[in-house]
Order: structure tokens, then C-alpha cells, then sequence
């Protein structure tokens, strides 16, 4: 089964290399920027300031309300993801029709109060389900 995973792998390598072969100046810095610079911005920005938002969180958040806001942050998180092409260039993709119809900053917003909301309510739900 290894042998058949490793042949697979390298014909799927050589295919990659065969395609590379026809890419522009242009497609291969974008190429370069996803690949090298997409894990390089993770690792020494995204990841520290995401780590350290949690230990705070962790460390002086009230037990009650540590579940609901940890989780808050990473849906917001997510949200904010999955929202960054469509805000950062809104017709940098292929046009979808219905998709690109739409103010994606307020959609942003929306989704962003109903996950607040929904960590308030968690944590005020909690507090009182809870003697003490």
C-alpha cells in the first residue's frame, strides 16, 4: 500500500511540475506568495497574536464565561477567514451570480453581533444555572 501511495505522490509531483512549467511571471509570485508567504505570515503573526488572545482569555476571563468567549473568539475568528478575500478585493474572484450583490462588511457584522449575542446569553444562561 506504500509503494502504491509513494507512485501516486510522485506522479502527482510530476504533474505539478509539468503544470508549473507553463505558469507566468505573474502566476508564479502569486504561487510563491500562497505558499511561502501565506505559512510565514501564519507562523510569526497570525499564530502568536491568536495564542496569546487565548491564554489571556484563559487567564482573566471568569470560569463561567471562559467556554462561551473562547468559542466566540474562534467563530469570529473563522468568520473573519472565510470573509477576508470577498473584503479585501470584492471581484477578485470568478462572479457568482447572487454572491457579489451584497455589502459583505454588514453581512460581516451581522454574522459576527449573532455570535456576541450568543456567547452573552451562553455566559448569562450559565451564570444562573449554576448555585452560587
Amino acid at each position: 500500500m506504500r509503494a502504491v501511495l509513494m507512485i501516486a505522490g510522485l506522479a502527482a509531483m510530476a504533474w505539478g511540475a509539468v503544470l508549473a512549467t507553463s505558469l507566468t511571471l505573474r502566476d508564479t509570485w502569486q504561487g510563491l506568495a500562497f505558499f511561502v508567504g501565506g505559512p510565514l505570515l501564519h507562523d510569526g503573526l497570525v499564530a502568536p497574536v491568536v495564542g496569546l488572545i487565548g491564554w489571556s482569555i484563559a487567564r482573566h476571563v471568569a470560569p463561567r464565561w471562559r467556554t462561551p468567549v473562547l468559542t466566540g473568539a474562534v467563530a469570529s475568528g473563522v468568520l473573519g477567514v472565510l470573509a477576508v478575500p470577498l473584503l479585501w478585493r470584492p471581484f477578485g474572484v470568478p462572479t457568482n451570480p447572487g454572491l457579489h450583490d451584497r455589502d459583505y462588511w454588514l453581512g460581516l457584522g451581522i454574522a459576527l453581533t449573532v455570535v456576541w449575542a450568543t456567547v452573552v446569553i451562553t455566559g448569562l444562561v450559565r451564570g444562573r444555572s449554576r448555585p452560587g
